[in-house]
């Protein structure tokens, strides 16, 4: 993780003044603002690259970025379970582990959940696998996570650098990223990555957000005005293939609400293919 050396002062100041031009409806002196946030911090720890793609002001970037997620989720650590889901209904785990359970999938063996946040996904398989692994951004994410006893080991990291350096060799049976793909655009590498680490025949669970059929989306994946990468199916799909994994479930879900609606996505069961 990046260290703190510009005008924190400077950038809050620039921030502000850009979420209120924003909320105000003025994007042409919103993305100035954004713009002298990512003058003081290269980094974008704000996540100025989003929010000038959201309002159209930018290009659409690969991801979300190391220090905007990580500032994100430490920021939200003790909050984050009452909020998405107590307040928004969000719950993917539970989801994911009836998904893998309706397909005959009760014995998760050894388990990777890449974003593993609070443990929500730990607790969903607890009793299922044989071993458990979790790795996040979030350095306080992953300490609420040590105290669910839902894992054998967790890990500070970001999810595509974990899988390709990763020292155990050893292949994983399942690999989980709940809430993980709509902080990540283009999703290619993360899914070799993901592909390298599985056994023969090792699973991949995720869900994704995706876009009415009304949005312009020529690359497959835009950002919505929640800053957040959403997913087309047909690029999802494309992209698993290009991978080397098999679908073998992918269904349209509720991820949450947003705004008070209903988010739209989709929870996909995959299978590397032998």
């Amino acid at each position: 993780m990046n260290e703190t050396t510009f005008d924190e002062d400077a950038l809050d100041e620039a921030y502000q003044r850009a979420l209120s031009e924003e909320k105000a409806g003025r994007f042409e002196t919103a993305a100035a603002a954004y713009r002298t946030c990512l003058s003081i911090d290269p980094h974008d720890h704000v996540g100025a690259h989003l929010r000038l793609a959201a309002i159209g002001a930018g290009e659409t970037p690969a991801s979300a970025g190391e220090a905007y997620v990580a500032t994100l989720f430490d920021q939200q650590a003790e909050m984050f379970e009452d909020i998405l889901v107590r307040q928004l209904g969000y719950g993917v785990p539970d989801l994911m582990a009836r998904r893998l359970e309706s397909l005959g999938i009760s014995d998760c063996g050894r388990v990777l959940d890449l974003g593993c946040g609070t443990g929500l996904v730990g607790l969903a398989l607890q009793g299922r696998a044989r071993e458990m692994f979790g790795v996040d951004l979030s350095e306080n994410m992953i300490e609420l996570c040590f105290d669910t006893e839902a894992y054998d080991h967790l890990f500070v990291g970001e999810v595509q650098g974990f899988l390709e350096d990763f020292e155990d060799d050893e292949p994983f049976d399942l690999i989980t990223a709940a809430d993980v793909l709509p902080y990540i655009g283009d999703l290619t590498s993360l899914l070799a990555a993901v592909t390298g680490r599985l056994g023969p025949g090792g699973l991949f669970a995720a869900s994704t957000e995706t876009f009415s059929q009304a949005v312009s989306a020529p690359a497959g994946f835009v950002v919505g005005r929640d800053h957040r990468f959403h997913h087309g199916e047909d690029y999802v799909r494309n992209a698993l293939a290009q991978a080397g994994l098999d679908v073998l479930s992918f269904e349209a879900i509720t991820v949450r609400m947003q705004d008070g609606k209903p988010a739209p996505g989709h929870l996909l069961i995959a299978r590397k293919i032998a």
